[in-house]
């Protein structure tokens, strides 16, 4: 089944004091690509996060993003209200009263060491928590990814159907094209007096000429190509690089019939069936 790279996932945590949101984004890149950004107080658990992340989603231009907002309920900056009022004795001499006035408390607590900053410990059941989150925020983002895929291959299916339907009516045209040689080729020949032309060279000539023209091998490997890219859907993971080798075989086929065959119809499908390889092509770019 076909997975898209491109993708997005998210899940909230709420914890005593801290509100915990996770987001994955990932695009198409030919390799993977993962960036996280994280608070420093969690940087200790970063080569861990990557390789959940990684063994997950396996390709794609991947952005891991955790944001983490204090809900109140737990301070890690603390008054150090001893500090304070020893702030206050010296400030005293200057001062017109022996109370902490607003005024007063504003100026002190500007001042250096009054607001103490616990470090922040991460405990292992905060962490867990963390993990648990992680986990939903990638289920979510392979469910887009498989949602996407879905669409996708849908529509390539369309397309690969639509140049079969185009190789159809190659075919179809081909028996007239031939047939149209064969009568242009005996009528030109019957203009030819036998005295002037060499009848071993002009049959060399004529064979070459004929094989130019001969598509009958582009036929069969478009043919095997399209079945191809078709079983490679269906019974593959991950074939997002192979889709697309086969897709460049595809338009190799489609490119040299539309050159060799020298009738307007054939080519005027041939352009209708590179309008479809072409959007193919775009949408292989994106499968995982």
């Amino acid at each position: 089944m076909v997975q898209s790279m491109t993708g997005f996932g998210k899940a909230q945590i709420n914890i005593p004091g801290k509100s915990i949101n996770i987001e994955i984004k990932s695009l198409n890149s030919k390799q993977q690509d993962l960036s996280v950004r994280m608070p420093g107080v969690y940087k200790s658990k970063e080569m861990q996060l990557r390789n959940r992340i990684i063994k997950s989603l396996s390709r794609g231009k991947i952005e891991f993003s955790m944001y983490v907002e204090s809900t109140g309920d737990s301070l890690n900056s603390k008054v150090n209200l001893k500090l304070v009022n020893a702030y206050f004795q010296q400030l005293k001499p200057a001062l017109d009263t022996d109370k902490i006035t607003p005024e007063v408390l504003s100026t002190i607590m500007r001042f250096p060491d009054v607001m103490h900053s616990e470090k922040e410990e991460i405990s292992e059941e905060e962490w867990s928590q963390i993990i648990e989150g992680v986990d939903e925020a990638l289920v979510n983002i392979n469910q887009f990814r498989s949602d996407e895929g879905a669409s996708l291959e849908k529509d390539m299916l369309d397309r690969v159907a639509s140049i079969e339907q185009g190789l159809e009516d190659v075919i179809k045209c081909d028996v007239i094209r031939i047939q149209n040689i064969k009568d242009r080729l005996q009528n030109s020949i019957s203009e030819i007096k036998d005295n002037l032309v060499d009848k071993n060279r002009f049959e060399q000539e004529l064979i070459y000429y004929l094989e130019k023209l001969d598509i009958n091998e582009e036929k069969v490997r478009l043919k095997q190509h399209c079945a191809y890219f078709r079983e490679t859907i269906i019974n593959e993971s991950s074939m997002g690089k192979k889709l697309g080798f086969i897709s460049q075989e595809m338009g190799r086929e489609i490119n040299t019939t539309g050159s060799k065959a020298n009738d307007a119809d054939i080519q005027k499908t041939v352009v209708m069936m590179k309008d479809d390889l072409e959007k193919i092509k775009e949408q292989v770019l994106n499968v995982l």
